[in-house]
């Protein structure tokens, strides 16, 4: 009798860990996230005329991946690949370039269908740069169109990490804002000259003592500036999580701070914050997140800021980008969640991409960022929470099995805390869903409950030795 349970047991857990990985295995195979250089060869990325790769769209859509996927080209090693593509609005591809390490801020370029000027970095190795590695940072512009690419401003900074500039904005045809994340500072070049003209730097207001992260390895993490109309500057300090006002004769406008370090409730280490002025309904800030995995917007109201607007579903893990559309749309980039899409005022995903780990997007002739988007009360708009994944399969048979996978993969998320589950997911394939997740999981659980059981069934368990002889002395 025995025997025969210990034989159904085993049967159970053999059957959950072959389904598990027969569902780990059919994620990997039928996985779309990202593209291989042979798919973007086939899609023709001078002209876009062949293959379509991604869903239609109003407009060009660029999107630029801080990608954490490790591949290998013959004669020169494994590396880590970033993209910056372009998709036409039928789906194909206009314009593809990975010859960077890392691309981060994309902007549309003023008078223009198809220019864009984008941040990148290049990690440099020790022979390049002296007894340490460091990074090239640089900004550059390209015709999408054409491929023609003029450089417009690099540095070198020392390490890789932590000082990698992240963004940048226009002031206009010789002066550039950018969030200098190396020496925890915002500061204004003319890319002209090459001489800077104006910088706010941190220490002037906070105590690197007292708040942020590791100083001065990684302190403030400034990783988004803005130029507004009035020309002050809009700044995401991320590891104190705020987002600040500068003004650049009187430095910081500390009554209009949004966010306090460590009210992780408000805003925690955002990424990419939006402004949307008066005159489109705010002021107002459209702001990823990204610790929180939502997206989320801020309406200021009587001198305070106030929660208006906020968006999550079941797959969004570490959102990094979200811009408000002229059409009301919201354009939302999910990094950990690999992918791009689109959600309309109803709060229902409309276009979806996946992309491995993007760190921005931008849809053309829209404006740069939400700059002619409405805030989100001057449309009305209903916060959402989707607890399912974000596909229109519903009614099919996937779609019940995605939703019940994503209603368990939120159960799990609200018990660990967003930064240790993004970290997590950082580390994990792209293609690894919450399906793909949950089936991993329980391969470990029951893997070791499996070995731990068969240990405790053997004889071996049982002859273990358990006297212990004390001698007393004096």
């Amino acid at each position: 009798m025995k025997m025969a349970v210990r034989k159904l047991i085993r049967l159970v857990f053999a059957s959950l860990i072959v389904i598990s990985i027969l569902a780990l295995a059919n994620g990997a195979a039928s996985s779309s996230v990202g593209h291989t250089d042979e798919q973007i060869r086939q899609a023709n990325i001078s002209t876009g005329d062949r293959e379509q790769v991604a869903p239609s769209s109003t407009n060009i859509t660029v999107i630029a991946t801080d990608s954490n996927t490790w591949t290998g080209k013959a004669g020169d090693g494994p590396r880590a690949r970033a993209e910056l593509v372009a998709f036409n609005p039928n789906g194909t591809v206009l314009y593809y370039n990975d010859s960077h390490t890392r691309y981060w801020d994309v902007d549309p370029v003023n008078g223009t269908k198809s220019t864009v000027e984008y941040l990148y970095a290049d990690h440099l190795n020790k022979s390049e740069c002296g007894s340490e590695v460091c990074t090239r940072n640089g900004i550059e512009r390209v015709n999408l169109t054409t491929g023609n690419t003029t450089e417009i401003y690099s540095r070198i900074t020392p390490g890789k990490h932590s000082t990698r500039w992240h963004d940048g904005d226009r002031i206009n045809e010789s002066r550039y804002a950018i969030a200098d994340i190396a020496q925890d500072r915002v500061f204004v070049v003319n890319t002209t000259t090459g001489l800077l003209e104006w910088s706010w730097d941190a220490q002037n207001n906070f105590d690197p003592t007292k708040h942020g992260g590791p100083f001065p390895e990684d302190w403030t993490h400034i990783n988004d500036v803005e130029v507004l109309e009035n020309g002050r500057l809009m700044v995401s300090i991320r590891n104190h999580d705020q987002v600040a006002f500068l003004d650049r004769e009187t430095g910081l406008l500390e009554n209009w701070t949004l966010g306090t370090d460590d009210a992780h409730d408000v805003i925690y280490e955002q990424h990419n914050p939006d402004f949307i002025p008066t005159s489109q309904g705010g002021p107002a800030v459209l702001i990823g997140d990204s610790e929180n995995n939502r997206v989320i917007e801020y309406q200021r109201e009587n001198g305070e800021w106030n929660q208006t607007w906020s968006w999550q579903d079941s797959r969004m893990q570490w959102p990094r980008d979200a811009d408000r559309l002229p059409s009301g749309n919201t354009l939302i980039t999910d990094s950990n969640g690999n992918r791009v899409f689109e959600v309309n005022q109803q709060g229902e995903v409309v276009w979806s991409l996946d992309i491995a780990f993007p760190y921005e997007a931008e849809r053309l002739e829209t404006g740069d960022e939400s700059t002619n988007g409405k805030s989100a009360k001057e449309l009305g708009l209903d916060s959402a929470i989707k607890q399912k994944t974000s596909e229109g399969k519903a009614n099919t048979q996937n779609g019940q099995k995605d939703r019940i996978a994503g209603t368990i993969w939120v159960q799990i998320k609200e018990l660990v805390p967003g930064r240790y589950m993004n970290a997590f997911m950082y580390v994990l394939p792209a293609w690894m869903g919450p399906t793909e997740v949950f089936a991993l999981l329980t391969f470990g659980l029951i893997s070791i409950v499996w070995a731990v059981t068969e240990w405790r069934w053997s004889s071996r368990s049982l002859s273990i030795p358990w006297t212990i002889n004390i001698d007393r002395k004096g």
